[in-house]
This record gives structure tokens, sequence and C-alpha cells, in this order.
């Protein structure tokens, strides 16, 4: 049996849920109303569908609309998910990395190039570091920018080896040698480089002269 489409916070539950439900079936009789049941107190969970091939491969392919930013445009702010989706007002119990938007959205989902960009970027993430992102934006010159809480920003560049970059980016976190770094190059996942001053995206942003920082 294969489980797909988790990606929150409650991946572990969730798969020993559905993973404790079908084992009290058969590949030949599978009851997806009864699986549903078992995941139906997580609240990330929209629905499921279960595909099979052959008498014993199952897949049970899990709906979620795991909540990554908080969409700020004017005074309004709008929870979105990691689909880019426009889900509604705050997420009880998770605290989540603002995106500022230029406009505000003209349909259901978060739109923009730069913006839809910094949403695969947060939608890629393990998910126990949502809560310490402080603000994901986009720049002409880093491309997807992710600003720890206590911690150094992230340039990722395009939206592309999210994975990677991300692993790339844990990586240097844990290093002891880049303690005291402000701001992670990630364009590269195999070469990062961690540099030390204010970024020229972080000087512009407290209205310092570009240029300011090093690297």
């Amino acid at each position: 049996m294969r489980i797909t489409g988790l990606a929150g916070p409650d991946v572990g539950q969730i798969q020993a849920a559905l993973t404790g439900a079908a084992l009290r079936m058969t590949t030949l009789d599978v009851n997806v109303a009864k699986l549903e049941a078992s995941v139906a107190r997580f609240r990330f969970v929209q629905g499921l569908s279960v595909s099979s091939r052959g008498s014993h491969a199952v897949t049970i392919h899990v709906a979620e609309q795991v909540p990554v930013a908080v969409a700020e445009f004017g005074s309004e702010s709008r929870v979105v998910a990691a689909d880019g989706r426009l889900v509604g007002g705050a997420v009880p119990g998770v605290r989540l990395p603002r995106l500022p938007l230029a406009q505000a959205p003209t349909g259901p989902t978060v739109s923009a190039p730069g913006a839809r960009s910094a949403v695969a970027v947060l939608a890629a993430a393990p998910y126990a570091l949502i809560s310490h992102i402080a603000n994901a934006t986009w720049s002409a010159q880093h491309g997807v920018v992710v600003q720890l809480r206590k911690g150094p920003q992230l340039y990722f560049g395009a939206a592309v080896e999210l994975a990677k970059k991300w692993r790339s980016a844990i990586a240097v976190l844990q290093n002891k040698y880049s303690v005291g770094a402000s701001y992670i190059v990630l364009t590269d996942p195999v070469h990062p480089a961690a540099g030390v001053g204010v970024s020229p995206s972080r000087a512009a942003a407290l209205g310092l002269a570009t240029g300011a920082g090093s690297g």
C-alpha cells in the first residue's frame, strides 16, 4: 500500500491512521468511507481517493489544504494554501510567514508570478520550519527571499530544485561556521554560500544605500 499527497504537520499520524484502517480491509474490498473516517480529525485533510492495480497494489491519495503563508494586501490578509489558493482567515495554533502582495488577488488564488514562486518555496519547506519563517518575498536580484525569524535571509533564486535547496539551507544553518551569517545564497544548492553583513535587498528594505553588505 502506498500513501501519497501528504505534506503538512500531521504526516506521521495520518499515515498511521490510514495504515491501521487499511489493515482491517482486503485490497479487493477497500472501504473509502472508513478510511475517510480514520482521518476525519485531521483538520487539513480535504478528502481521499483510492486506486488499485491488480490484487495487491493499492494507492491512497490524500488531498490536503495545508496553510503555508498569510497573504497581506492593503489592510486585508488571507491564509494561503500550499497550492496557492486563498483559504480563509487565521489558522489557530499555526504561526505562518507573511506574504506581502503589491495588490489584492483578482481570483481565488495567488496569481502574481513572484508571489506564486514564494508560495512554492514555502510549500516545499519541511513543515516544522514554517513557524520559524517571518516572510517570503521576491526580488529581481535574488528571486525568492525567505527571511527566518531568528536567522539569516535565504536566497532561493528561481523556484526550482526546491527540495535540494531546502536540504542545503538546513545543512548550512546546522554548520557552526555559519553562525552570524546574515544571508545564505542557495541558487546553486550544491554550492551554497553564506555571507555576513547587510545584504543589498535587506539594505533596501531598511532604507540604506544598496551595496552596504559583503558578498
